[in-house]
């Protein structure tokens, strides 16, 4: 894309938002508590990934997170969730240092926390009921008349009708159904954090429409905290208060994807394009 192609493509976003602005939760101070903070967090593999980040995500709000392939948007979500545990740094959650958690303090931190995956991860030998019910029957203590009571209550939730879809298998369902059914199961168990691990990979456009409004609703109507990891821009900046980049392992720009469109950097321009 030459600079022309890519300053016109960049005015397309800018005023794609301008139409239809990002939320507003999180972006004028009001509802600042810290739900997660990473801070000065060092992670390597067999190169390093993460080098120094300081991310902090608000109660209520979404946050993006766009960057390269490659450059440790997903290890992110695995800190959050303690799959992972930096070389150095700390990582808070619920306001606690969660780095030397045992194995059930784990446990339990996952227990509030959803996660929808990038290709739903539904289990194939179970009908949709069965995936929802899944860690209803795990972490709750609710009884079979309250489950399917709450598997239907989701499945109200993400717009699919309980009685069509709960003896479907995941094979039987289309890929913007199976999304949906694994935001469902991501909030069976009412989480206080919702992450998502590029939840519009693979849809076709109609979809991805409904999938941004499903993320929205569940920020408006139930205040989740919501972290989005995903290459799609213009889908990220429907649905998110505040854009994270990461490059080289460190986080180059944090601001409201309208501040986003506004900076005059060329990598970010480059990015956007």
């Amino acid at each position: 894309m030459n600079p022309a192609e890519r300053t016109e493509h960049v005015d397309a976003i800018r005023e794609e938002l301008e139409r239809d602005p990002s939320p507003g939760i999180g972006r004028t101070g009001e509802r600042r508590e810290p739900v997660i903070a990473l801070r000065d967090v060092f992670l390597s593999f067999d190169h390093p990934i993460l080098e120094g980040v300081d991310l902090t995500v608000y109660r209520g709000e979404t946050l993006h997170i766009v960057g390269e392939s490659g450059t440790g948007k997903s290890t992110i979500l695995k800190l959050i969730l303690r799959l992972l545990q930096p070389d150095r740094g700390d990582v808070e959650v619920f306001g606690e240092r969660i780095a030397s958690y045992s194995f059930q303090q784990a446990l339990d931190l996952r227990r509030r926390i959803g996660m929808v995956f990038q290709n739903a991860a539904l289990f194939d030998s179970l009908n949709v009921y069965e995936n929802i019910a899944y860690p209803l029957r795990e972490n709750t203590a609710q009884d079979e008349d309250a489950i399917e009571e709450t598997v239907r209550q989701k499945l109200d939730f993400v717009d699919l009708d309980p009685d069509r879809v709960m003896p479907q298998l995941p094979s039987q369902l289309s890929g913007g159904m199976r999304k949906r059914v694994g935001i469902a199961r991501a909030i069976a168990t009412d989480p206080e954090v919702v992450l998502y691990d590029e939840p519009t990979a693979g849809l076709d456009p109609l979809t991805v429409g409904k999938v941004n409004s499903l993320i929205r609703k569940l920020q408006r109507e139930l205040g989740v905290t919501s972290v989005l990891v995903s290459h799609d821009i213009r889908a990220g900046f429907r649905v998110a208060n505040r854009v994270s980049l990461l490059r080289d392992g460190n986080i180059q720009f944090v601001g409201t994807p309208e501040e986003m469109v506004a900076v005059d950097d060329p990598y970010i321009n480059a990015f956007l394009s």
